[in-house]
This record gives C-alpha cells, sequence and structure tokens, in this order.
C-alpha cells in the first residue's frame, strides 16, 4: 500500500483508506473519494502540485499534501 501522491500519471489505484483525522478527512469524502474508489491521476502540474485525478467519472484536483493522506493500492 502507497498513497496517491505515488501514482504515476496515468495509472490508476483502488482507495484503501484516508488517514486523516476532521474536517479534512470530511472534505477528502465529501468529494467522493471513499474506501474502495478507484480513481485515476489524469495529469501533474509542472512543479507538482496540484494532480489531476479522475474519480466517480468526473475530474478533481488535490494538492500533494492531501494526496499523501489517501492510502491506495495500484491496480
Amino acid at each position: 500500500m502507497s498513497n496517491l501522491k505515488k501514482v504515476p500519471c496515468g495509472q490508476s489505484a483502488i482507495v484503501r483508506k484516508i488517514d486523516v483525522q476532521g474536517s479534512l478527512k470530511r472534505r477528502i469524502m465529501d468529494m467522493g473519494i471513499t474506501k474502495g474508489v478507484e480513481v485515476t491521476v489524469k495529469k501533474v502540474a509542472p512543479l507538482g502540485d496540484p494532480i489531476e485525478i479522475s474519480v466517480r467519472g468526473y475530474s478533481l484536483s488535490l494538492r500533494k499534501v492531501d494526496a499523501e493522506s489517501i492510502l491506495v493500492d495500484q491496480i
């Protein structure tokens, strides 16, 4: 298991755990990133922050610090 930040561009992964508490966890879950959902890394900004992912049929941008708290298994 690794974190979403380490998933290469164009690769997919399954969310296993959101390893943060409080309002940040709620915000991530409200964006549709929940345990068991498949996410695909679409783009990474030139300086590496943010990253664009596809989840549940829509695109979403995440900061690297937020992506580090999402633990995934690569497909």
